[in-house]
């Protein structure tokens, strides 16, 4: 039956054509993050420990708790501890800072590097001899929490890496190598080279990518390609790492190793959604660069203005002090990245990859989805939708009697009637003499009859008449027909096709909730869309589209005022997927739709589409919630600190100034934590 319906299996031709040349996750950058994270998470806890005598030490923590722990050289000392926190908790800031300030480009680190670099140089002239108060606890409190900051962040965005590299678990560790006297050793995937002959049995996973030298099997590409029906492969074609082999054994000649297999691009992808910068991240960090020109600029006009009033020259810097560490932003640093880490985590719970921030992010905005047919609103295994029976028997028997011989075969058809059965808990007969009738069917003995499931080429070749009209009706539906023969009698049609997915039913009525239109953009004939179509209760239909018109259709669309998305899998929904305000690729699709698509659904479920914009409306929130949060508090905080209602007995002193940055900063973390997909 292997080649009986090779028109069902040419559906995705196109995607095995297309070649896998996924270049893979890169181990050293990924190790690097990691020693990162390793190097905040070190500074941070060395940063605390040392915070601890700073505060004991400090005059000003000892007037708030009333003690007196004050002994000779006590400021030496902490002046030490402070210099040590400053240069070691604060290098990264500080380095930061000056490659900020190489390109011209102040930002955040500029902004954190200008508020402890005043800190520390004003605490330690007050330290030896100038008139005034320290802060050197304010200082090191400050350093701690911007690392700690910095710390949960990169943690909560590679802890979204690492839910995504589950799919590295694919790939087995170890390959039968094929050594040149024949024999095989069991070596591990590392060893292996290009052009190396590697045996893969029956029911095991393809080690590597590589090309099809020796056998013919069917390979279960669903995980990687998205593709449910497995695929016929034979000497000459591709099989993909991580794909899991059918019944027979294969050898195969590696042509892709270590960085440049298919299934390492999935990691790959990951590195893409970290450093890729939204808008609104972008205009955190813009404001941020304003803001360090306005600390700057209020700190010194704050400075001149107590001198030119009279003020001692000790209080006229205390303020600009105050002004200057008020100004930065910790709070306003974090309201995007926090949120960009805590969605990222969500969305690869989900299954979403996220390629493009930014265009993620106006998914908000959309109002229109075009889907693919095949693979995408269809799940690519067939399923029973019909039976005509000939012969007065029970539809029951009929189906068991099929399902009998059926169940001796893995090909896609055979599997469908299979699954029927089982639907209907029927219990199968024991077969005698089944053959596979090599492009027509199967045939055997069931309970002393002789059962065949054949198809229309074999009715035609044998001359057996059967209902012509029924069987057109079917087949322009789109639906695949076998035909069953009792003694070489026919007993009844059996019609099957692509099993319209349940998510893709609820993803459709979801969005019509929305108020989000949905459309199908096919390249299949009018009849089978419209089939397909009128199950999921799709708003419009575009059928018979050509690859190259596909775009095209998706700029009609967005002309009349539509943002959309558009939603595919295959080289040929490329160019629509580049050219609509997001593209979404189903399951890990072709190279070229995955380069080309903003998010990628892992799962291949048409529901996450819907998740996608939900998600992207519920970040896009808690950006905004979280900017206003930050700079509400620096617009009200850098005039008290610049001691506006000093006249009016209120003074925003460093001490409070500090606590007040810490709460703002306390307040965007858990508001970026309460982040759900609403």
């Amino acid at each position: 039956m292997s080649d009986m319906h090779s028109g069902h299996n040419n559906q995705k031709t196109i995607k095995q054509e297309s070649g896998h040349d996924h270049s893979n996750h890169n181990h050293t950058d990924h190790n690097d993050h990691d020693n990162m994270i390793g190097d905040f998470k070190k500074r941070f806890w060395i940063s605390v420990i040392i915070t601890i005598p700073i505060l004991a030490l400090s005059p000003m923590i000892q007037m708030f708790l009333q003690v007196d722990w004050r002994f000779p050289y006590d400021m030496l000392i902490l002046f030490g501890l402070s210099t040590f926190i400053f240069f070691y908790g604060g290098w990264p800031f500080l380095s930061g800072s000056r490659d900020e300030l190489k390109k011209r480009n102040p930002g955040m680190m500029t902004l954190i590097a200008l508020a402890i670099v005043v800190a520390y140089v004003y605490s330690s002239f007050a330290v030896f001899g100038l008139e005034g108060n320290n802060f050197f606890w304010e200082l090191a409190t400050l350093i701690d929490i911007m690392l700690l900051g910095h710390w949960i962040e990169m943690r909560s965005v590679m802890g979204a890496s690492r839910a995504l590299e589950e799919l590295v678990k694919l790939m087995p560790s170890k390959a039968h190598l094929v050594k040149e006297d024949g024999t095989t050793e069991e070596v591990s995937i590392d060893k292996l080279k290009h052009e190396d002959k590697v045996l893969v049995k029956p029911g095991e996973k393809v080690p590597i990518d590589g090309s099809i030298i020796e056998g013919e099997t069917t390979i279960d590409e669903s995980m990687l390609t998205g593709e449910s029906v497995p695929v016929n492969k034979k000497s000459g074609e591709e099989a993909i790492g991580g794909s899991i082999n059918g019944e027979g054994s294969i050898t195969i000649s590696v042509k892709k190793t270590g960085d440049e297999t298919y299934l390492s691009q999935v990691i790959n992808l990951v590195k893409e959604a970290q450093g890729s910068k939204s808008k609104t991240q972008d205009l955190s960090n813009r404001a941020a660069k304003w803001l360090f020109y306005v600390a700057l600029g209020a700190g010194f006009i704050t400075f001149l203005g107590w001198l030119i009033a009279g003020y001692p020259l000790s209080f006229a810097m205390e303020r600009m002090v105050t002004v200057m560490v008020i100004s930065c932003p910790h709070a306003l640093g974090l309201a995007a990245p926090l949120v960009i880490a805590v969605s990222t985590a969500i969305s690869a719970k989900k299954g979403l990859l996220i390629r493009n921030r930014t265009n993620f992010e106006e998914a908000r905005k959309v109002n229109s989805v075009v889907f693919d047919k095949t693979g995408t609103l269809t799940e690519g295994k067939f399923g029973v939708t019909n039976l005509d029976l000939i012969q007065s028997m029970e539809e029951e028997e009929f189906l068991r009697l099929t399902a009998s011989v059926e169940a001796k075969s893995e090909h896609p058809i055979a599997k469908g009637i299979v699954r029927e059965a089982n639907n209907r808990n029927l219990k199968y007969y024991s077969v005698e003499n089944f053959k596979s009738l090599t492009g027509k069917g199967l045939q055997g003995v069931v309970n002393g009859k002789a059962i065949k499931v054949v198809s229309p080429g074999y009715m035609r070749e044998q001359n057996l008449a059967y209902n012509t009209d029924q069987y057109s009706k079917w087949a322009e539906e789109g639906k695949t027909v076998v035909f069953v023969l009792i003694e070489n009698n026919l007993a009844g049609m059996i019609a099957l096709a692509d099993i319209v997915r349940e998510t893709a039913k609820q993803a459709i009525q979801e969005l019509k909730e929305m108020g989000i239109e949905s459309i199908m953009l096919t390249g299949d004939n009018q009849k089978v869309a419209e089939y397909v179509g009128k199950q999921l209760g799709i708003d419009k239909i575009y059928a018979e589209v050509l690859p190259h018109q596909k775009s095209e259709k998706i700029t009609e669309i967005k002309q009349t005022n539509k943002r959309v998305a558009m939603t595919g899998d295959g080289v040929n929904d490329a160019p629509a997927l580049a050219n609509a305000d997001l593209g979404i690729a189903i399951g890990t699709g072709t190279d070229v739709a995955i380069e080309t698509a903003d998010v990628v659904l892992v799962k291949s479920n048409p529901k996450d589409v819907v998740n996608v914009i939900h998600l992207s409306k519920a970040t896009y929130r808690k950006m905004v919630q979280n900017l206003w949060w930050a700079a509400g508090y620096n617009i009200l905080a850098i005039p008290l600190a610049a001691g506006i209602l000093y006249n009016a007995g209120i003074v925003l002193s460093p001490a409070v100034g500090a606590v007040l940055m810490s709460l703002s900063t306390i307040i965007v973390a858990i508001n970026a934590k309460l982040l759900k997909d609403e």
